[in-house]
């Protein structure tokens, strides 16, 4: 297996060059998201924050520490999941900015809901524990997520100093309302859960054509450096490797699906082996519950507890 990384795969924070840093969290699995930083004099944009209040004072203090005297005066959420935007609260004082579905998906998917399910963990069986070894590490509680103060459709552009940042949505994709991160005169690309590097990627909410035109886009830039939404920094080789994967994950999925397999037999007959050393093989299921409904032209995705459900089991036979 080729490695996708271009630089040390290591906690914190990673000075690209060119005034673009990242904040990373190996190993990239459930909940361990990176972040990114736009510096141009004292001013910043901040792409996403982290799942925890705790984790993302953690990367806010450090980034202050390392760079004293910047002021994060906007902070882009890539998309709607919690380990993009739960820490939004502690950056104050910023513009928070996210697409309009992001920002209608961010509305249902509340952290109480998370406290709830971890609560309920010890009484639902092989799910339950599924759902501890994935979020056990991080604290939910206390979690007031402001509402975004600019929400956009399309397009939409920011300056950072004398920095160009275009923010292009290109949802539904991973979720409904994900973007990308353009920063054209530092030919980088900060690409939110889009991009998942040597770990196997979710989706949620679109298809593998829609995930196909997202990297498209991001190979039309050509940048030079790509910050995943998990994993280490790469570049157009890990775009590469991931659109590899879902041209064959569709391609396994048509099979199993024309042979009348549900998806827990799909699952368990698509080989995997060229990915065994990617993070988190059960999401499988998702991309397999994404094709189906493709195949069957069915517009509303599964409940994500059906999807935990069945990644459960697929932990479990495999762990």
């Amino acid at each position: 297996m080729v490695q996708l990384g271009t630089r040390p795969y290591e906690h914190g924070l990673l000075d690209l060059g060119s005034d673009n840093y990242a904040w990373m969290q190996p190993d990239g699995g459930w909940g361990w998201s990176n972040a990114g930083l736009i510096v141009d004099g004292d001013q910043a944009l901040l792409v996403d924050t982290l799942f925890d209040l705790p984790l993302t004072r953690s990367m806010l203090d450090s980034m202050a520490a390392a760079l004293p005297g910047i002021d994060i005066t906007t902070l882009v959420n890539t998309h709607s999941n919690g380990d993009h935007c739960n820490g939004n609260e502690l950056v104050q004082g910023a513009e928070i900015i996210c697409s309009v579905t992001a920002a209608e998906e961010m509305a249902h998917e509340n952290p109480d809901m998370m406290l709830g399910l971890l609560d309920a963990a010890p009484t639902m069986g092989v799910m339950g524990e599924f759902f501890l070894h994935c979020f056990d590490q991080f604290q939910f509680a206390g979690i007031n997520r402001p509402d975004p103060d600019t929400t956009f459709s399309g397009e939409l552009t920011r300056t950072v100093g004398d920095t160009t940042v275009n923010l292009v949505e290109v949802g539904p994709a991973h979720t409904g309302g994900d973007i990308l991160v353009h920063v054209p005169g530092r030919s980088t690309v900060y690409t939110g859960d889009i991009l998942f590097v040597e770990g196997h990627p979710i989706l949620w909410a679109g298809s593998i054509p829609d995930l196909l035109e997202a990297l498209d886009q991001i190979v039309a830039w050509n940048p030079e450096t790509i910050v995943p939404g998990h994993g280490p920094i790469t570049d157009l080789a890990g775009v590469a490797e991931i659109r590899s994967y879902f041209e064959y994950c569709h391609g396994e999925a048509r099979r199993c699906y024309d042979a009348g397999m549900d998806i827990a037999t799909a699952a368990a007959d698509v080989s995997l082996d060229r990915y065994a050393n990617w993070g988190d093989a059960e999401r499988i299921i998702t991309i397999l519950d994404s094709c189906y409904r493709e195949f069957g032209d069915e517009t509303e995705r599964s409940e994500i507890t059906t999807l935990f459900a069945q990644m459960a089991d697929v932990w479990a036979a495999n762990r």
